[in-house]
């Protein structure tokens, strides 16, 4: 005889607590319907290429140019630009001493864009680029600020940017996840202070699980078990997901837990994947011309010059939200030649990304955005030396940049002091960013929203918060 298992639903259902059952599933109901799901206006673009740069890049050494400083060198920061803020440990109590970058800036473009020499390739694409010099935040350490960029909080276990997309807008292909993570295997930077990337920073939060990001792997399988097993045939394996779906069908007739029908889903999807992905990560197809855009890292399997071009392919077949991560930016120490590395990982194969897009007529409605999770100070950490220094962490200002899905192409937007210390011209929070990402897709953030523990949930959080119209083309 069928045992029928004993969970919370069939306990509340069993129970004299049977209004405790309607009330849990009437919460479950709201939670799946979510509100407002799909788009709210014309959207711009169809999909986000997010570039990552975990560890929080140097905006004075990249897209911030103060020549002025040059004057001040080992000279202290006026308390009033400081203005008592809150500091690691790691300068805390020690004299802040001004560092100006030791790289060469130059005007690029008809826009005159002032770019740093550490990025070559990009220089030349700041016509089709919107950089903004005016971001800034709450968090003071990485994992926090992690979070914060990649989930819109602070505090683990809110749902990424990657699953409110999917949450909020039909699947473009149905053989492929609608979100899909590639961290870099490597980087030129040093290993040094070099934090962890948590699965976390792409999960589902309070989401179903279908929403979660995908991560593909530099090695072996793309996807974890992608392969079926030895001696296992497709046929095989096909007959034994049938059986496996009509327990699971069962299972949901009984108990009635969504995330039943969300396995049944996502393990049809992981069948025609078998499929799809061996063909989306085959690049033999791929021309010469094309390879040479991104440099020649885009050989090396887990490079971000190849991941870049596999986001491309992706955003052909048309996964919503491509997510890269490179490490390696938290420079306290080494700077200059460490930042060289990161730059010579990232420079070109961002660029060729760029112009791929273009040359196809993709970037029109692919919106591409690089940033990390702060910036930089102006004061130096450790020994200061005009071509040898560090920077601690910065979050009242640093930069972005980004491309395509009907942003303003040719613009820098926003302004910081004197010495990149403070914003003091159009500023951006990290939700008015999402808030400007979403519009651009057609969502309004105020209407992406999901009820949990009595707030109506959204990626942009509580706190007050804009589109840049100032940006959008």
């Amino acid at each position: 005889m069928f045992k029928q298992k004993l969970s919370r639903r069939n306990f509340l259902k069993q129970s004299a607590l049977g209004l405790g059952a309607t009330s849990f599933g009437g919460f479950n109901s709201q939670l799946l319907a979510g509100a407002q799901l799909g788009t709210h206006h014309k959207a711009k673009a169809k999909r986000v290429i997010f570039l990552f740069m975990a560890g929080g890049q140097s905006q004075l050494d990249l897209f911030d140019y103060k020549p002025q400083l040059n004057k001040l060198f080992n000279t202290k920061l006026p308390p009033s630009v400081s203005n008592g803020q809150r500091v690691t440990q790691m300068t805390k109590g020690k004299e802040q001493l001004i560092q100006p970058s030791k790289f060469k800036f130059s005007q690029h473009g008809q826009s005159g864009t002032w770019m740093s020499e550490l990025l070559p390739h990009l220089s030349k694409q700041v016509d089709d680029m919107c950089i903004i010099k005016s971001m800034h935040t709450k968090s003071i350490n990485h994992d926090p600020g992690k979070t914060m960029f990649c989930t819109g909080d602070e505090m683990p276990g809110k749902p990424s940017m990657g699953s409110w997309l999917s949450h909020g807008l039909p699947s473009m292909n149905k053989d492929l996840p609608g979100f899909i993570v590639m961290p870099s295997a490597f980087w030129s930077g040093g290993t040094g202070n070099v934090q962890a990337l948590y699965s976390r920073l792409w999960g589902n939060g309070f989401l179903p699980s279908k929403y979660q990001g995908t991560a593909l792997q530099a090695a072996g399988d793309p996807v974890l078990f992608l392969s079926n097993p030895k001696g296992v045939s497709p046929e095989i394996r096909r007959a034994s997901l049938d059986s496996l779906s009509k327990l699971n069908d069962n299972d949901y007739r009984i108990i009635g837990d969504p995330e039943i029908q969300t396995s049944i889903a996502q393990q049809e999807l992981a069948f025609r994947m078998q499929s799809s992905v061996p063909e989306l990560t085959d690049l033999s197809h791929e021309s010469k011309a094309t390879m040479a855009l991104y440099g020649p890292e885009v050989e090396k399997q887990g490079s971000f010059a190849r991941n870049c071009l596999l986001a491309r392919r992706m955003a052909e077949r048309g996964v919503r939200f491509i997510q890269l991560f490179h490490r390696g930016w938290d420079h306290h120490s080494g700077l200059p030649g460490k930042i060289k590395g990161q730059c010579y990982d990232v420079d070109q194969a961002s660029a060729g990304l760029i112009q791929d897009l273009k040359q196809r007529g993709m970037l029109e409605d692919t919106l591409v955005v690089s940033v990390g999770e702060f910036g930089r100070t102006v004061y130096g950490q450790g020994k200061l030396n005009r071509d040898n220094y560090g920077r601690d962490h910065h979050p009242r200002c640093f930069s972005a940049w980004m491309a395509g899905g009907g942003i303003k192409a040719g613009l820098s937007y926003g302004q910081t002091d004197d010495f990149s210390y403070n914003v003091v011209e159009n500023p951006v929070s990290v939700a008015d960013f999402h808030a400007t990402m979403l519009w651009q897709l057609g969502i309004d953030h105020t209407r992406l929203t999901v009820p949990f523990q009595g707030l109506d949930q959204k990626l942009t959080g509580v706190d007050p918060c804009d589109v840049i119209n100032n940006i959008i083309a």
